[in-house]
């Protein structure tokens, strides 16, 4: 069974840092897609950043390049999403999904960061 499981959510003031865990398991994860994706109150979830745990080919949303970085371990069969300088519009909930476009989701983790 596919599963995927987010953490790291939590509150912060704007300028800070998180950092969100994806931990899967079910799957090869050194073959994957995986990505971040978030979705705030009355929006569209979005794409927020993609890593492919083959060739290390990454994407990231231009509302989040040069503040998010995004990575793996493969040892650990887990993608991270690194958020720095945050802002009061990056509050969201967010999911890491598998595939491209996404096939599983996991459970989302609440960001909320305060001005």
């Amino acid at each position: 069974e596919v599963q995927l499981v987010e953490s790291g959510g939590g509150l912060v003031q704007a300028g800070g840092s998180l950092r969100l865990s994806c931990t899967t398991s079910g799957f090869r994860f050194s073959d994957s897609v995986i990505g971040w994706f978030r979705q705030a109150p009355g929006k569209e979830r979005e794409g927020v950043s993609y890593v492919s745990s083959s060739d290390g080919w990454t994407y990231y949303a231009d509302s989040v390049k040069g503040r998010f970085t995004i990575s793996f371990d493969n040892a650990k069969n887990t993608v991270y999403l690194q958020m720095n300088s945050l802002k009061p519009s990056d509050t969201a909930v967010y999911y890491c999904a598998k595939g491209l476009p996404p096939e599983h989701w996991g459970q989302g983790t609440q960001v909320t960061v305060s001005s």
